[in-house]
């Protein structure tokens, strides 16, 4: 009992590198159609709602309508990257590939099978984000140099997102079942959180609803560094998006656990 449960934790601090490093190989092979795939739909939404419905809407808080909807879709490209990143390919090497079991075969835990995938993931959400971003700043809809504090809650937005998909992973048993993890939690998550418009344009009951969900963390914290505005409650949302990486990852060790070596 004692070694199944050690074997779903990380052995030490560093084996995730080389986990994290085999899918950075991997993925060098694609890497300009993945970070166009990871840019195309956010920036959609930028573009086509910020140009376009933000000539209708005008200002809000006090900022153009495209600059308010930047901050919302660098957090929810982080979000969305990381997301699929963790159901389809962490997936695909789980599964399909058997990429994990010939891992298992060294001194590597599933713990540090699952951390390097969680590391990856938060990876390509940095990528994802931090894109937008740039392109936000270059246009003018985000200010320089305040957007550098936006860059570690991208990092940590990833890495939230990933570890509650790496649950949803664990638990599926074809891709089939991961359209309802999208479209039952990641697209309302997208308009309940202030991605698109203020929350408190929603009812009070969706309002506190929103609260604890950890897009609406994230883009409390990126929102205001990109603006150039200062940010409330910075400890609540940083230590929110922090419990949303941990609780979910040691859960996901464990289902994989029972998945992967009952």
């Amino acid at each position: 009992m004692g070694e199944g449960c050690a074997a779903a934790l990380p052995a030490n601090a560093w084996n995730w590198i080389a986990v994290w490093r085999r899918n950075y190989l991997a993925w060098k092979k694609v890497a300009l159609a993945s970070i166009l795939g990871n840019l195309a739909d956010p920036m959609i939404y930028l573009f086509g709602l910020g140009l376009g419905l933000g000539l209708v809407v005008g200002r809000v808080d006090g900022t153009s309508y495209v600059a308010f909807l930047a901050g919302g879709m660098v957090a929810t490209s982080a979000m969305t990257a990381a997301t699929f990143e963790t159901i389809y390919a962490a997936f695909a090497r789980m599964n399909a590939q058997r990429t994990w079991e010939g891992i298992l075969y060294t001194q590597m835990t599933l713990g540090d099978i699952v951390l390097g995938e969680l590391a990856w993931a938060a990876s390509k959400a940095f990528l994802a984000g931090t894109g937008i971003m740039i392109v936000a700043t270059v246009l003018g809809y985000a200010t320089w140099p305040s957007v550098l504090y936006a860059l570690p809650v991208i990092v940590l937005t990833g890495f939230a997102f990933a570890s509650l998909a790496m649950v949803v992973t664990s638990l599926a048993p074809s891709y089939d079942y991961f359209i309802f993890y999208q479209t039952l939690v990641l697209t309302p998550m997208l308009f309940l959180c202030g991605a698109v418009f203020p929350i408190t344009q929603l009812p009070q009951t969706f309002q506190q609803v929103a609260q604890f969900l950890p897009l609406s963390h994230a883009i409390d914290l990126i929102r205001p560094a990109m603006l150039g505005r200062p940010a409330g409650s910075i400890g609540l949302h940083m230590g929110a998006l922090c419990l949303y990486t941990i609780l979910p990852f040691f859960l996901s060790a464990a289902l994989f656990r029972r998945r992967l070596m009952s």
